[in-house]
């Protein structure tokens, strides 16, 4: 059976998300998801670091703990078309 909660507790819950940083969008005039126009490239790796952990979280797999220098990586050129 679900628990009823007392008027204290639904006031405190209500004003507790009362802080939550909500914004109110009409469909299809979203924003752009691009950050790149006002964060930094330190601010935007800060944002990635808790998803990343995350979802090393969900797989079930330990963080990887190589150095930087032996990270797996690939370099990828950009060809400007013409």
């Amino acid at each position: 059976m679900a628990r009823v909660d007392s008027r204290e507790e639904s006031e405190a819950r209500s004003a507790a998300r009362a802080t939550w940083p909500v914004r109110l969008l009409r469909q299809g005039v979203e924003p752009s998801e691009d950050l790149s126009a006002t964060t930094s490239s330190s601010e935007r790796i800060a944002m990635m670091w808790p998803l990343a952990l995350e979802a090393w979280g969900l797989a079930g797999l330990p963080v990887p703990t190589y150095s930087r220098r032996d990270t797996p990586g690939r370099l990828v050129r950009r060809v400007d078309e013409p």
